[in-house]
């Protein structure tokens, strides 16, 4: 029973001594940790009011703050491993292979990250912009690191992986300040060509949110077996392109309406297979 007590007497005094031999690296280590944390806090904050002073991108000055707390943080825990007498060239060595496999698992994923890294550096579109992708016509709500955040026209949101977004086409409707809108009117052969030509003329200068410079233009585009088929090309500031160009077919119906020139109907052809039955 003494023998019991002896030893278990020796053992605490054994780890004591250790402990009180340890504890300098395990303060040391704690406070580096503290004090690191608290410094990187201070990091990022100083690196993201820089960023926003020199007016650099929104998306561009999260994505950089966010890699660079990160790695802080990394470097942070590894230099506190390290003080606590725990080697470090195992543990990287643990490290890369377990980002080896994440890395092979998450080929997509690294992917899309590879896609929103190029889309902040190279700035094909930005928040606010029009964009169409992927079939779809939508602003920029927010990009993202993975994913970019899209809102359609009737308040949709939808979300477009950037790897897939940065190898297709990119429409951007919002990087030049105006925009052409493509029309065409379909015109009877019995109507006047000049005269229509005009009204349209006469139309698109009294319009206000049609520009002048770049001078918008009417010629006759083709001429078809059922009717003469007529380009309207009005320029218009972005913010006005859509209503430019429903007023410009609405009122081109009703003063086409009031000249009696008669907008050719689509006429669609039948072969013979089908008249036959």
């Amino acid at each position: 029973m003494n023998s019991n007590k002896i030893s278990l007497a020796t053992y605490i005094d054994i780890y004591f001594k250790e402990f009180l031999a340890y504890s300098p690296k395990l303060i040391t280590a704690f406070l580096i940790l503290i004090i690191g944390l608290y410094a990187i806090r201070l990091i990022n904050r100083l690196i993201r009011r820089i960023m926003v002073k020199r007016d650099l991108d929104p998306t561009l000055t999260k994505f950089l703050a966010d890699i660079l707390l990160w790695a802080l943080r990394i470097l942070l825990f590894v230099t506190f491993i390290s003080k606590l007498g725990i080697e470090t060239s195992s543990f990287v060595a643990i490290l890369g292979a377990m980002g080896l496999a994440i890395g092979l698992s998450l080929q997509g994923s690294l992917s899309n990250f590879a896609g929103g890294m190029l889309i902040i550096l190279f700035k094909p579109f930005k928040v606010g912009h029009t964009i169409e992708a992927q079939g779809i016509i939508a602003t920029v709500n927010e990009i993202q690191i993975f994913v970019t955040k899209l809102t359609t026209a009737n308040n949709q949101t939808v979300f477009v992986p950037n790897g897939i977004l940065s190898n297709g086409t990119i429409i951007n409707y919002s990087l030049l300040k105006y925009r052409r809108a493509d029309l065409t009117f379909s015109i009877s052969y019995d109507s006047d060509i000049k005269m229509a030509k005009n009204i349209i003329l006469d139309i698109l200068s009294n319009n206000p949110k049609v520009l002048q410079v770049p001078k918008p233009e009417v010629f006759v585009k083709n001429l078809t077996d059922s009717a003469i088929d007529l380009a309207v090309r009005p320029w218009a500031n972005n913010e006005d392109f859509g209503m430019v160009f429903t007023q410009t077919l609405e009122d081109c119906k009703e003063a086409f309406d009031k000249a009696g020139i008669s907008i050719q109907p689509f006429v669609k052809e039948f072969s013979q297979s089908n008249s036959a039955k």
